[in-house]
């Protein structure tokens, strides 16, 4: 059975061609919470950094990580922070 996770990464490489992509489950983080289920799953962050986001503001990049996620946004994902950067922003260390 394929993990959320594994099913949003596998959408947004196959969408963007990131370089660099973190999907961090931070559903223990909110256990209790509005939104939290027992199993997990249920909130997320996400790190990417894509050429496909040169020229656009923060705005236009969420919106086009929501599109492609939203099936999971609609089923299964209470929650999604989005960290959305081209990669001349990229300052990882």
């Amino acid at each position: 059975m394929t993990t959320i996770a594994a099913r949003m990464r596998a959408k947004l490489e196959a969408a963007l061609a990131p370089t660099r992509l973190e999907v961090r489950d931070d559903s223990h983080l909110h256990a209790g919470h509005s939104g939290a289920r027992p199993e997990g799953e249920t909130h997320f962050s996400v790190t990417i950094v894509a050429a496909a986001f040169a020229g656009q503001g923060r705005v236009a990049r969420q919106r086009r990580v929501n599109e492609i996620l939203a099936e999971e946004l609609r089923t299964r994902v209470h929650a999604l922070q989005l960290r959305t950067l081209a990669p001349d922003e990229d300052r990882a260390p």
